[in-house]
């Protein structure tokens, strides 16, 4: 059974950027695809990025494009999100998860980690 934790929120002003990591531990995750989902309160949960086994291929929702980039080191079996010009509407907890073949949507993923929070403030 794998294991996510993710770690690198906070409380941050608008305008500033996080680096957001998950750890996994339990199973290689380097042939399944993965991805960030975030919920805010009182909202479904929101696709943020979604990155192939391999790393070559990402999705990012044209709402985020160009701010959020994922990047995973197999290596490591660690999955990042670096986050810039972050906006108060980008407060949420933020889901490292385990996908399958496909990486674009939210189904796809299931298996999930605790979160992390991440507010920003105006």
């Amino acid at each position: 059974q794998v294991q996510l934790v993710e770690s690198g929120g906070g409380l941050v002003q608008a305008g500033s950027s996080l680096r957001l990591s998950c750890a996994a531990s339990g199973r290689s995750l380097s042939s399944f695809a993965m991805g960030w989902i975030r919920q805010a309160p009182g909202k479904e949960r929101d696709l943020v990025a979604g990155i192939s086994w391999g790393g070559s291929r990402t999705y990012i929702p044209d709402s985020m494009e160009g701010r959020f980039t994922i990047s995973r080191d197999n290596a490591k079996n660690t999955l990042y999100l670096q986050m810039k010009s972050l906006k108060p509407e980008d407060t949420a907890v933020y889901y490292c998860a385990v996908g399958r073949a496909c990486y674009d949507s939210v189904p796809c993923f299931d298996a999930w980690g605790q979160g992390t929070q991440v507010t920003v403030s105006s």
